[in-house]
C-alpha cells in the first residue's frame, strides 16, 4: 500500500497516476479525496488529528506527504509542525517510509541563482523558517532511525492547475492583456513541470537507495527568463508576447483585491533576481530527461482548450 496525504492538489493527483507503475494499492487521503485511478482507495482525514493520521497511514509501505496548507504565515506556523509530527509518528508506528514533497523557501536568498541540494539553508522569511523547521524534523527522524525518509524538493510549478505561469501568463494573454510578472522580466526563473514532479516523486519513493537524502525533482536546465516564458506562451497561443513587470510595492495594493498577494510579498525576492533550480543529481542518477519548456507550455495551453 502506498498512501498520499494531501491528494487533492495538482501534484498529488498526478502522483496517484504515476504510482500506478509501482502498485495497484493506492490510498488517497484528504478532507474530501477523490479517486484518480479506478482501484484507488479514498480515506477522508484531518491531518491535524494524530488519531486520524494514524488510521490513514496504517498498512502503508510508503507515505507521500503532499499537503498544501492555506497560504498564510500564521496558519503555516501553527499547523505545519503538527501535520509533520503526526505524519512522522504514524510512519514510525506502522513502519512506513516517508517521502516529503518540499519547496525551496528555506534556501539562502543570495544563492537562488544556482540552487542545488547543497545550497545553504538560511531562510529570510517567516514561511521559509517554517519550511526549514519541518524539513529538519524529517531529516532528524531519519538520522535517529525512527523512520526511513527522504525530501523531494521542487522549484515553482508549471502546470495547468494553480501554477504561476498559467495564472499570470496564459490567462492574461488569453484575455488580450499583457502577461503579469513581478520585479523584472529579464531574470531567469526555473519551473518544475507538475508531470515531472509527480513522476520524480514516485521514482524516489520506490527506490530504497534514495532514502536519507534531499533530492531536487527533475527540472529542465534551460535558463529561461520571465520574458522568454511569455514568448513561448505567446508563440503557442499565436498572440503577441506582451508582458509587464509590476513593482514589488504593488503587491500591497493588489493584496486588497487578491489576498494571497499580501502573503506572497515576503517571498518577492524570488522575482528580483535569477532563480535557477539544478536537478542534475536526479537526472544523472535516474537517467531522466525532464519536459522541455515548449512541452510544458503546450500542456498548459492544451488543457484550457
Amino acid at each position: 500500500m502506498q498512501t498520499v496525504l494531501g491528494a487533492g492538489g495538482a501534484v498529488g493527483k498526478a502522483l496517484a497516476t504515476a504510482l500506478k507503475q509501482y502498485t495497484s494499492d493506492i490510498r488517497l487521503v484528504g478532507r474530501n479525496p477523490k479517486k484518480v485511478n479506478e482501484t484507488d482507495i479514498t480515506h477522508p482525514a484531518d491531518l491535524l488529528s494524530p488519531e486520524e493520521v494514524n488510521k490513514a497511514v496504517a498498512g502503508s509501505d510508503v507515505v507521500y506527504l503532499m499537503v498544501g496548507l492555506v497560504y498564510k504565515t500564521k496558519v503555516w506556523q501553527k499547523q505545519w509542525p503538527l501535520v509533520m509530527q503526526n505524519t512522522i509518528d504514524a510512519c514510525k508506528a506502522h513502519n512506513a517510509k516517508l517521502v516529503f514533497f518540499d519547496n525551496v523557501y528555506m534556501y539562502d536568498r543570495e544563492a537562488l541563482n544556482h540552487m542545488t541540494e547543497e545550497t545553504a539553508v538560511r531562510p529570510s522569511s517567516d514561511k521559509g523558517r517554517v519550511r526549514a523547521h519541518i524539513a529538519d524534523m524529517v531529516l532528524k527522524a531519519h538520522e535517529k532511525g525512527e523512520i526511513k525518509a527522504l525530501i523531494a524538493r521542487s522549484a515553482d510549478f508549471i502546470g495547468p492547475e494553480n501554477s504561476v505561469p498559467a495564472e499570470t501568463i496564459y490567462k492574461n494573454l488569453k484575455k488580450g492583456k499583457p502577461a503579469d510578472w513581478f520585479a523584472a522580466l529579464d531574470k531567469i526563473h526555473s519551473f518544475t513541470d507538475t508531470h515531472d514532479a509527480a513522476v520524480g516523486t514516485a521514482m524516489l519513493g520506490n527506490n530504497e537507495a534514495a532514502y536519507g537524502k534531499v533530492w531536487h525533482l527533475p527540472t529542465d536546465p534551460t535558463p529561461l527568463t520571465a520574458q522568454q516564458w511569455i514568448d513561448l506562451f505567446a508563440k503557442e497561443m499565436s498572440v503577441k508576447p506582451k508582458g509587464r513587470a509590476l513593482p514589488i510595492w504593488t503587491m500591497s495594493i493588489l493584496g486588497i483585491f487578491i489576498p494571497v498577494l499580501k502573503e506572497l510579498k515576503e517571498m518577492a525576492y524570488q522575482y528580483d533576481r535569477d532563480y535557477y533550480f539544478d536537478s542534475s543529481k536526479f537526472n544523472r542518477k535516474f537517467e531522466y530527461t525532464p519536459s522541455k519548456p515548449e512541452e510544458s507550455v503546450k500542456r498548459v495551453v492544451e488543457y484550457y482548450k
